[in-house]
């Protein structure tokens, strides 16, 4: 009886803990752990989700970019970190679902190892070229890489992120030989193909490209979603292009360290939920070509269940690998 005793009074004297630790949650610097450079679609998203949570919280929530090896660097500084609420990061689709295909030995365990909060949203991918390149299709583009097999260089923001895998989709569906260039984030990648420095296109998130289209420094064949781009409606979908198949998004979320309080946990989805309902948190979004999801940790941990086989497939068949 006595054991019994004590070993409730160690739960309860654990859950008043638990419980007060939430309540005071946040009372010092929140760090946001991004996985790329500076100028993309991971650090657009930290860097303004980041900004209404410091005003919500009352708080400051300092965006720290940990560019390398395809976003795996940050996602161990989060999943090694206290489990507290104090380390969030800003994850995708490579750091939570293709990386553990990619890698033959990650780090951490993106199921295990980190907490999901909220699924921030979803964007196309879209196929731009360089305007020096004598392509205005995915037929004409398709024809002039079986023409010159292993001449064409496509960027990515970096090994097993949504470019890296589309564009190796693309190639087994395509049936064409293209040199990978991998960078360390969009910014750069998308840098030296608006340069034209070695590289000639890129399977690129929507958010990356968008001021270059606009622009007309960067031509757009196609996207890689099922349906058009709210964003930009005259763009065919690779299906309509001629290549079904080809389909694939790129999404972002916020997750945290695994044994983070549930409240704690709660908390932020609660708050970030909210920033994604305010009028130019959408606006900023929605104009880079960002669809906002949202939902509960539960919804996200479950669509992260599901993409993880969905890309291991992929993976798979096209012999992608990052090491």
């Amino acid at each position: 009886m006595r054991l019994i005793l004590c070993l409730l009074s160690s739960a309860l004297c654990l859950l008043l803990a638990t419980a007060s630790q939430a309540q005071e949650y946040p009372s010092r610097t929140i760090r946001f752990v991004v996985g790329f450079t500076p100028g993309g679609p991971s650090d657009l998203l930290t860097r303004t989700i980041g900004q209404k949570l410091n005003e919500r919280l009352g708080q400051p929530v300092v965006a720290d970019n940990r560019p390398g090896a395809g976003g795996n660097l940050a996602g161990d500084i989060v999943a090694k970190a206290a489990p507290d609420g104090y380390t969030l990061l800003m994850a995708n689709n490579a750091i939570l679902a293709t990386n553990a295909s990619l890698y033959r030995n990650l780090p951490f365990d993106p199921v295990k190892d980190l907490a999901p909060i909220i699924l921030v949203g979803a964007q196309p991918n879209v196929l731009v070229v360089h305007p020096a390149v004598p392509a205005r299709s995915v037929a004409e583009l398709i024809a002039l890489a079986k023409a010159s097999p292993g001449k064409l260089n496509y960027a990515s923001s970096g090994n097993g992120a949504a470019p890296h895998l589309t564009a190796e989709l693309f190639k087994t569906v395509a049936g064409v030989d293209m040199v990978h260039i991998a960078y360390k984030g969009a910014g750069p990648a998308i840098a030296d193909l608006v340069a034209g420095q070695g590289v000639q296109l890129s399977f690129a998130t929507a958010v990356s490209v968008m001021p270059f289209i606009q622009s007309g420094q960067l031509r757009a064949l196609a996207v890689t979603t099922a349906t058009r781009s709210s964003q930009l409606p005259d763009l065919p979908t690779m299906a309509e292009a001629g290549l079904p198949g080809v389909e694939s998004t790129s999404w972002h979320g916020v997750a945290t360290t695994a044994g983070t309080p549930p409240a704690i946990v709660t908390r932020l989805n609660r708050e970030i939920a909210a920033i994604l309902t305010l009028a130019d948190v959408r606006r900023t979004l929605t104009t880079q070509g960002v669809d906002i999801i949202g939902g509960t940790p539960e919804s996200f941990a479950a669509y992260i269940q599901a993409e993880i086989p969905k890309w291991a497939e992929i993976i798979r068949v096209s012999g992608a690998r990052a090491d």
